[in-house]
């Protein structure tokens, strides 16, 4: 997976195993002085799910603030480099370990930048800690079972329930090149255009790790997904939501349900045009400029 120039790797243990994640604490960032770097303000990339998901869905967003910000940018339990341990990955698992995270690697209430399932497990976590945020930047966040609509009685998810069939469909279907392209131009992005060989490469990377199967397969199980419509109005976290146009699964009037639901929290929601369910990966020079608008409103 790209490791941004000036970013390292550096990792911590949670309950889970060991998770990585990227920071800028080499030159030209930081170069011989240290004490800067803890002086800035942190805020933390959260990438989605997904087959072949990692940090780099957020690495041609996050260099744009490494001279102003200490950034933290983790691949999750199960994704990227970090440790992917065999089992059947469930909901707590994750509100666990990006709780664990936040706590290690953040020395007060963080800005947290994340992306769809992730970004609405996001919300579950700051409801439940909101000492550690500031504020919240979502894009496109759902819980994929948002107001009683089951992911889990889908074709797709029944057929990945399937024993056999699901690591079959997994290794054939999901974790190869042809694969990979093919559902970031069909599904993920607006304009197929726009998917480029390394974004392939580092996807495909992420997805051919040792066990990378056992977290992909949970998430297109839909044993991962919840109906956000339930937590959300209990948010209290100084929010705002970038919502992709043409996101095919999760389409912006679900948003707009969603954020409806809470305005006292949410107080910005922006829906982006000519773009799916990842702007930061589809128009990444965009999405800094909205991030850049946001984080002085939320503040």
């Amino acid at each position: 997976m790209l490791q941004p120039q000036g970013f390292c790797q550096r990792s911590i243990v949670t309950t889970l195993g060991r998770m990585v994640y990227y920071t800028n604490e080499e030159a030209p960032w930081v170069a011989a002085n240290a004490a800067r770097l803890s002086a800035l303000k942190t805020l933390v990339f959260f990438h989605g799910f997904g087959g072949g998901s990692s940090a780099y869905e957020w690495s041609k967003v996050y260099p744009a603030f490494a001279s102003d910000y200490h950034i933290l940018a983790p691949d999750l339990i199960g994704w990227g480099r970090s440790q992917h341990p065999v089992r059947d990955y469930q909901i707590e698992d994750y509100l666990t370990t990006i709780t664990e995270f936040l706590a290690q690697t953040c020395d007060g209430p963080t800005t947290v930048i994340a992306s769809s399932l992730t970004a609405a497990l996001i919300i579950r976590v700051a409801i439940a800690r909101p000492t550690l945020f500031k504020s919240l930047i979502l894009t496109t966040p759902s819980g994929l079972s948002d107001f009683g609509v089951d992911y889990r009685r889908s074709f797709f998810a029944q057929l990945v329930s399937t024993p056999v069939v699901d690591r079959a469909l997994y290794s054939l279907g999901i974790a190869t090149s042809n694969g990979i392209r093919t559902f970031l131009e069909q599904r993920q992005f607006a304009q197929a255009s726009r998917v480029y060989p390394e974004l392939v490469q580092a996807y495909l990377q992420s997805a051919q790790q040792p066990n990378a199967e056992y977290a992909a397969l949970s998430f297109v199980r839909g044993d991962l997904c919840f109906d956000l419509s339930e937590f959300i109005g209990q948010l209290t976290i100084p929010t705002a939501i970038l919502w992709g146009q043409q996101s095919q699964f999760t389409g912006p009037d679900l948003g707009r349900r969603l954020a409806a639901i809470n305005p006292e929290a949410i107080r910005i929601f922006l829906c982006l045009d000519d773009t799916g369910l990842t702007p930061q990966l589809e128009l990444p020079a965009v999405t800094i400029g909205l991030i850049q608008q946001c984080l002085p409103l939320l503040d």
